[in-house]
């Protein structure tokens, strides 16, 4: 006699049971989650690595898991392979690479020197980190806002906050020596990043759909990229030093540029709302 539950055709649940085990996964899905896989290893590697005092290699670690997070979404997005499951992994990374990873990585390297308040500025930024991920995730149902927002980020993202924070390490690889007067103002820069995560300063994104180039700055543009590329690989410190400080430079401009659209809709706002502007039919 057969028992009741057991996996066969007398059980009701029989062929759903049957339906799930050959149900196949399409590869385009399989692949981003992948890369996210490898960008949480590549952060936590980062942390062993800080921990074993090879910083250079842990900054390199970092970077990379910082970088593979932000491919696999757009490979996601290439393949048409996004799911509700990717969705959450690439979240729980982004915790770990750009939150967690720097903030340890810090620690070990320069935070430890100023004790206390050097662990509870990696605290408050991997904290904020969270904050700013959660909110960034809340956002993005929300419709009812004017098309060009979309163009700006609430608040410094979490890879530019990662980039940020780490600047003192730039420095330390540059000849800074990681006294620990410089490491009390450390900790001071790293809650300044972390205010600057969960603020409401816009950030512009560079995610425009309709941003366009004109044609005589493409082959410029290319240039840039490809002298970029090659200043990173071969003067890496001075040039995440330059790229930090550039961010910095860049947030006046995102806030113009924010205020002019506003002014733009307030203007296109009471222009439609004046008497007499009303359409004659």
């Amino acid at each position: 006699m057969v028992k009741p539950g057991n996996d066969t055709e007398s059980d009701p649940l029989f062929g759903e049971k049957r339906r799930r085990a050959r149900t196949r996964i399409p590869m385009r899905y399989l692949l981003p989650n992948v890369i996210t896989v490898l960008a949480i290893c590549a952060g936590l590697t980062g942390i062993r690595l800080a921990f074993e005092n090879r910083f250079e290699l842990a900054v390199s670690m970092v970077l990379l898991a910082a970088f593979l997070d932000g491919v696999d979404g757009r490979i996601a997005r290439m393949m048409k392979g996004s799911s509700k499951f990717g969705a959450q992994m690439d979240s729980l990374a982004d915790i770990v690479n750009f939150g967690v990873a720097p903030a340890l990585v810090l620690y070990a390297y320069m935070l430890d020197q100023a004790r206390s308040f050097g662990w509870i500025a990696a605290l408050l930024y991997c904290i904020a980190c969270c904050l700013r991920l959660a909110r960034f995730n809340v956002m993005l149902d929300v419709t009812d806002k004017p098309v060009w927002q979309g163009n700006f980020f609430t608040g410094v993202p979490a890879p530019a906050g990662a980039l940020l924070v780490m600047l003192p390490v730039y420095l330390g690889f540059l000849g800074m020596a990681p006294t620990r007067s410089i490491a009390f103002a450390a900790a001071a820069y790293t809650v300044l990043v972390a205010v600057l995560m969960i603020s409401r300063l816009p950030v512009y994104s560079g995610k425009s759909a309709s941003l366009r180039l004109r044609s005589e700055w493409v082959m410029p543009t290319f240039l840039f990229i490809v002298g970029y590329v090659a200043f990173l690989m071969s003067y890496t410190w001075e040039t995440l030093t330059l790229t930090t400080i550039a961010f910095f430079l860049l947030l006046p401009l995102s806030y113009r540029a924010w205020r002019r659209y506003e002014a733009a809709d307030a203007a296109a706002l009471a222009a439609k709302d004046a008497p007499g502007t009303d359409a004659v039919s």
